[in-house]
């Protein structure tokens, strides 16, 4: 099986305000570099009478829900219907999609969150792309910096001289994280992959597979 690890293989763009930002590339990696300068051009071009601008850089949809205990900072764009909940800390470089939840004391940073995606409960996110409807579980983040400093590697079928050395995962469309996983640097998770919970997870892993451990990923039946 050949990976299917580009930015069409991976998401639906119909559920993203990053559309047109995303086409412009083949692997999903390749947009980490410029997600900051696209928010702000985006920014300026939403419509005020659905987004409010909030400080510098900042846009949230009016019918967002976020709470004043959450701390916001740009360039960041928060889409309609999304809830920033309790505690809640957005470090910038940061596009929140429709309907997505960002929950207690979740931490976001250079980042692509899709339509309907949930990071509802102690969750961070670094340097990543999370698809349509994909739900990362409790205490679930991206390790997004190898422990050696060095580039990251996509390693799958062939491996994948990404050149980045903060890169922590993609997620594809309706993606099932388990509570407390780990996705190491340059983790890619297929579309309707599901990840047991307390896993350490590397690699590609191909759509519609379930991974258990190292070693024992097992399609989808």
């Amino acid at each position: 099986m050949s990976d299917k690890i580009t930015i069409k293989d991976l998401f639906d763009l119909t559920e993203t305000i990053a559309a047109d930002y995303l086409n412009k590339f083949t692997y999903p990696w390749e947009a980490l570099k410029g997600i900051s300068d696209f928010i702000i051009e985006l920014g300026n071009t939403l419509p005020e009478d659905r987004f409010e601008k909030r400080g510098e850089n900042i846009w949230v949809a009016y019918s967002a829900l976020v709470a004043p205990t959450a701390s916001l900072n740009g360039p960041l764009i928060i889409d309609e219907e999304a809830e920033i909940r309790h505690c809640a800390f957005v470090r910038g470089s940061a596009i929140v999609g429709k309907k997505c939840v960002v929950g207690n004391s979740t931490e976001l940073k250079n980042v692509i969150l899709f339509n309907n995606v949930q990071v509802p409960h102690y969750n961070y996110v670094g340097d990543s792309i999370l698809g349509f409807k994909s739900h990362m579980g409790a205490g679930s983040i991206t390790s997004n910096v190898k422990s050696d400093k060095k580039p990251v590697v996509v390693k799958g079928e062939n491996n994948f001289e990404t050149g980045l050395k903060k890169f922590g995962a993609m997620l594809g469309d309706n993606v099932e994280v388990g509570c407390n996983s780990v996705l190491n640097p340059g983790t890619i998770l297929g579309r309707g992959v599901s990840v047991y919970p307390t896993s350490c997870v590397r690699g590609v892993i191909p759509e519609d597979h379930i991974f258990k451990k190292n070693g024992d990923i097992c399609p989808r039946i």
